[in-house]
């Protein structure tokens, strides 16, 4: 399946974290917070003000970080997915 999001809205994958504390205990799947961070996927075209389209300062591949509760959860290809506005996604990690 194929989405494409509309206006200033992006496509994030969530990014799994990791499995182990540093002290190497093990977290089971049920004490696991959802990950806010995750990979863009896809992104809109911009929003309309005033007339005139802003392009979005995201873009694909980007690695960000997102509010816990920001977005609405979709399931795509069975992979878990948010869909946000361009203005939920608080930061974006540099490497």
């Amino acid at each position: 399946m194929k989405l494409k999001p509309l206006y200033d809205r992006v496509i994030v994958k969530r990014v799994e974290e990791e499995e182990k504390t540093k002290g190497g205990i093990i977290i089971p799947d049920s004490a696991k917070e959802k990950p806010r961070e995750g990979k863009v996927v896809a992104v809109g075209e911009g929003k309309i003000e005033g007339g005139k389209r802003i392009k979005p300062e995201l873009k694909k591949k980007d690695r960000v970080l997102f509010g816990k509760y920001s977005g609405t959860e979709v399931k795509i290809d069975g992979d878990d997915h948010v869909i946000l506005r361009e203005d939920e996604i608080l930061a974006v990690i540099e490497k």
